[in-house]
């Protein structure tokens, strides 16, 4: 085994090892989706590392392969996770820059959606959210 598989190695197993927990309220697919992002932040798992396929995380997390899929396809969207077709899925290169940022944007455009917000409501909503806070940062 090299040098940069052994760094690798224990974050994937640590990641087909995720088991959602039952006891939280967010579905398991927004738990694996922060797992993987705490997991790309805190370095555990670096830029240009290759993800289980959905196929076997889903296997192994005990999760159905839709769930893991969207948790994929927001993490992609974020920005955080890219997929290169049939090479598989890695952690974006640029990832450890704006992941958070990345990844609250596209859970708060979700959410947004599920509750019938336009784009425009949205965004509005979001700077207002600034200004107060820059009123009471200040």
């Amino acid at each position: 085994m090299t040098a940069d598989a052994g760094r690798t190695a224990a974050p994937l197993t640590a990641l087909l090892s995720f088991r959602a927990d039952p006891a939280v309220a967010a579905p398991a697919g927004q738990q694996l989706r922060e797992r993987i992002l705490a997991d790309v932040q805190s370095g555990a798992l670096p830029p240009g590392t290759r993800l289980p396929t959905v196929r076997a995380l889903a296997e192994a997390a005990g999760l159905a392969p839709n769930t893991v899929a969207g948790a994929y396809r927001a993490l992609d969207a974020g920005g955080v996770i890219e997929g290169r077709g049939r090479a598989g899925t890695f952690v974006s290169l640029a990832a450890r820059g704006d992941a958070a940022a990345n990844a609250a944007a596209h859970d708060f455009a979700e959410r947004a959606r599920e509750l019938g917000l336009s784009d425009e409501d949205a965004v509005t909503l979001v700077r207002e959210a600034l200004a107060a806070r820059r009123t009471t940062d200040s």
